[in-house]
């Protein structure tokens, strides 16, 4: 177990404050808002801790609407939406300094045998193995990745991932708007599916936007961009354990009026179809492209 994957099972590990009502707390990190992901996964325990055990999550849809403070917790308020006989359904609101800053909705189902297929995995994907860690593609190409990309993988988290294209990293080459990366947590997460489900959706968040700015050339981390999450849903098809490397196959059929759409599939390593991911952000060009 990392120290940076302890530190996310602690800060998923919500404090109840009152009926419906929890706080959390950031990494003492020195980014400078919150990351996404975090904010849906605590978001989503707030809401499992008002959900029968049995009855798992199988969808969120989440708001991004300010950025959030890493200095002071989030209190997340839940409303106990409907308690139905088949699902269950839950609002979350993240709240600080007195202003929303995320909200959730989420259903829950208890599991049922029913009809059942899935996408296949793609099949010309190289093998986890035979890629660098990001770490280990600094090493290889030095300079030749862009100051902001180094230091996004040169900080130590939980989460670990191997890019399959490279292209986009160390060049403005035009590209297709999709990779696949494989990615995984860097320790071990608990078999409970709740908690589970909070870390997949911790780690969905990674990435997925950057993928909008393939076809222009460009990246989030440049300079005259100003990207950030504006939505994020979230389809959870197979309960699988998260203790090997997965799949992220991304596209991004649409970008436009400063905002980029992106899909996403979680694959495990045997093929089995875990989550189905969408996002839209923002991406706004800070001065006009030349003419």
């Amino acid at each position: 177990m990392t120290a940076a994957m302890d530190e996310l099972l602690s800060i998923l590990d919500l404090e109840q404050l009152e009926h419906n009502l929890y706080r959390g707390r950031s990494p003492k990190l020195d980014w400078q808002r919150i990351f996404g992901g975090q904010t849906i996964a605590q978001a989503l325990v707030a809401a499992q801790r008002t959900v029968e055990p049995e009855r798992h999550v199988h969808s969120l849809h989440g708001y991004f609407m300010r950025p959030g403070d890493t200095k002071v917790p989030i209190i997340y308020q839940v409303d106990r939406i409907r308690d139905g006989g088949s699902f269950t359904t839950r609002r979350v609101v993240a709240v600080q300094h007195g202003h929303a800053i995320f909200s959730l909705e989420a259903s829950f189902q208890q599991d049922e045998v029913g009809l059942e297929h899935q996408v296949p995995m793609p099949q010309d994907v190289p093998a986890p193995d035979t890629l660098l860690s990001q770490r280990e593609l600094i090493g290889k190409f030095g300079e030749a990745v862009p100051d902001g990309i180094r230091r996004y993988w040169e900080r130590d988290r939980p989460i670990e991932m191997k890019p399959v294209m490279l292209e986009h990293y160390t060049s403005r080459e035009k590209l297709e708007p999709k990779q696949n990366i494989w990615i995984r947590t860097t320790g071990p997460v608990p078999a409970d599916r709740a908690t589970q489900a909070a870390v997949l959706a911790y780690l969905s968040d990674m990435t997925l936007l950057d993928t909008s700015t393939f076809a222009h050339g460009r990246a989030i981390f440049d300079s005259d961009i100003q990207a950030a999450s504006l939505d994020h849903a979230m389809w959870f098809h197979r309960s699988h354990p998260l203790d090997d490397w997965m799949l992220y196959t991304q596209d991004s059929p649409s970008t436009q009026g400063s905002r980029g759409f992106t899909r996403g599939s979680l694959f495990a390593r045997d093929g089995t179809l875990i989550a189905s991911v969408a996002q839209e952000g923002l991406i706004r060009l800070k001065r006009p492209p030349a003419e």
